[in-house]
């Protein structure tokens, strides 16, 4: 099936067709730079860090921005609360961001513009604007003429009325109509100031993105991508500014991702994942209930650093990927630990694995490229007929809008396939079939592959020895000898006993057909 995009503009699925055939220019709005970043704060970057992966696995060249602003009332303010000055606070809260990206394994942006690096191009279009007819000065300020632009309210939905109910329009007595919103604003004291045809004063939010994404990607772009909380008024006030500016569409898919929930609900994570996000006809609606329980700094959510202190990156990461994207996210502790106790399967799956092959599966050498990837339809053996229809099913689900809740549920599917193989084959015993060997290292290749595509299992999670390792694995094969003798001897309530008591100390005990392995966890 061809990959089809859910576009909030015209409210259901498109074929994706881009503005330059083989290319796509993405923008995803990024963080005002005032405080640390919270969980919220990589919602965006996981999802589309995965759909560029994802789009140049199946053949586009992708150049993927995501903006700075580091200017800003809440920047100026936080700034003035800390004593310092706001470029020192952008610096630092931008290293913040940028460290905590990394962590998440987000490295596919291209570029990383500031705001305050763009002034000009801002000034340029607002001048534009002005000349058209779309925009006019106000006392050192300038603001956009709502009433000017006749589709505007398109993306939302809305006309201009019904935007203005429950919204707070930025105040000033000599505007055209109360939902103007400003493209300049006139300095105060003490504010950070540029000079401009208009006095000294400092760029509004929404013309920050219109400029950086016209500059970088040009008039038209394909995708624009960002909360559902920025659908409006920010995405309504870029779609707006920017198409009045160049007479041409600003984006060809417009993508809002689900916000992230406060939740106290724990669930488990491997099945059922494949739920398509909401797709109400009321969209503005829908924004209104996400954000009343929409997680934020300003609802104490903890610092992305701080959850990176109990949780692994790794399981956050596939925690906010095992959710359609559009779908809100139920957050809590007790969910994200639910997901890492989920992938340990995983982990023991590799393990195994290297212990039956020798071979590591972070080593192995995986497709990067959809049209080279074996589809293993031609081969005989039953695995190969299984591990063609899984990853024909993991591409449907990704080729659907990007489903990666339902390619969660595949790898699941994928683990549980190989596992039986090997139980089936005997592949984890002291003498196997190596025969069989060939089917299972072609399993693992194309769930690194498929891995990959949503960056999780990259890299090994270093192993820490310590010098007690070797005294507890000692006593830990005297436990599993005694526990063997138990039950040779029948004595399986001893036998039980010692299971249940390792479990209670978090020790795991394996039995297979040849040996006892135990792990912690």
């Amino acid at each position: 099936m061809p990959l089809r995009v859910y576009n909030t503009l015209s409210r259901q699925k498109e074929d994706f067709q881009t503005v330059t055939p083989g290319k796509v220019s993405m923008y995803l709005c990024g963080p005002t730079v005032y405080k640390p970043a919270h969980i919220g704060h990589m919602v965006g970057p996981v999802i589309f860090d995965t759909i560029k992966r994802y789009l140049t696995y199946s053949g586009y060249q992708v150049t993927w921005v995501v903006n700075i602003t580091d200017v800003d009332d809440k920047l100026i303010n936080r700034a003035n609360e800390k004593g310092v000055t706001v470029d020192a606070l952008a610096k630092e809260m931008t290293q913040d961001y940028f460290d905590n990206l990394k962590t998440m394994a987000v490295d596919g942006i291209d570029h990383f513009p500031y705001a305050t690096q763009h002034i000009q191009e801002m000034q340029d279009i607002i001048a534009t604007l002005i000349e058209k007819g779309f925009a006019y000065p106000l006392e050192g300020d300038v603001y956009f003429n709502c009433a000017q632009d006749a589709d505007y309210g398109k993306l939302s939905g809305r006309s201009l009325e019904q935007l203005l109910v429950g919204t707070r329009a930025e105040t000033h007595g000599g505007k055209r109509h109360p939902a103007d919103f400003a493209l300049w604003k006139g300095s105060k004291p003490g504010e950070p100031a540029w000079p401009s045809p208009w006095g000294p004063g400092r760029p509004g939010w929404h013309i920050e993105c219109s400029a950086m994404a016209k500059k970088i990607l040009g008039d038209s772009i394909d995708i624009h991508g960002g909360g559902l909380d920025l659908m409006f008024p920010h995405h309504e006030n870029e779609l707006a500014q920017s198409e009045s500016c160049t007479g041409k569409p600003f984006a060809r898919y417009w993508m809002h991702n689900g916000l992230m929930q406060a939740s106290g609900a724990s669930g488990k994570v491997g099945g059922g994942h494949d739920k398509q996000g909401d797709k109400p006809a009321d969209l503005t609606a829908a924004k209104e209930a996400q954000e009343a329980n929409k997680l934020a700094g300003s609802k104490g959510a903890a610092s992305v650093k701080e959850l990176f202190a109990k949780h692994d990156a790794e399981t956050i990461r596939f925690f906010l990927l095992a959710t359609h994207y559009r779908s809100p996210i139920d957050f809590s502790d007790d969910r994200i630990a639910e997901t890492g106790k989920s992938l340990e399967g995983f982990h023991r799956l590799f393990e195994t694995f290297e212990r039956i092959s020798g071979n590591s599966f972070y080593a192995i050498s995986a497709g990067t490229s959809r049209d080279q990837s074996p589809s293993f339809s031609g081969e005989s053996s039953p695995l190969y007929l299984e591990l063609h229809e899984l990853r024909r099913r993991y591409l449907e689900s990704m080729d659907d809008d990007f489903n990666t809740g339902g390619a969660v549920g595949v790898l699941f599917d994928l683990r549980k396939t190989l596992n039986a193989y090997i139980s089936d084959q005997k592949l984890d015993t002291a003498n196997p079939d190596t025969s069989h060997l060939p089917p299972l290292k072609a399993g693992m290749g194309l769930l690194k592959e498929l891995s990959s595509i949503l960056g999780v299992f990259r890299v090994a999670k270093p192993k820490v020895k310590t010098a007690d390792d070797a005294t507890l694995d000692g006593l830990m094969q005297l436990v599993i000898q005694i526990r063997a003798d138990a039950r040779k001897n029948k004595n399986f309530a001893v036998a039980d006993l010692i299971r249940n008591k390792l479990n209670e100390l978090k020790i795991t005990l394996e039995d297979r057909t040849d040996q006892t392995l135990w792990r912690r966890g």
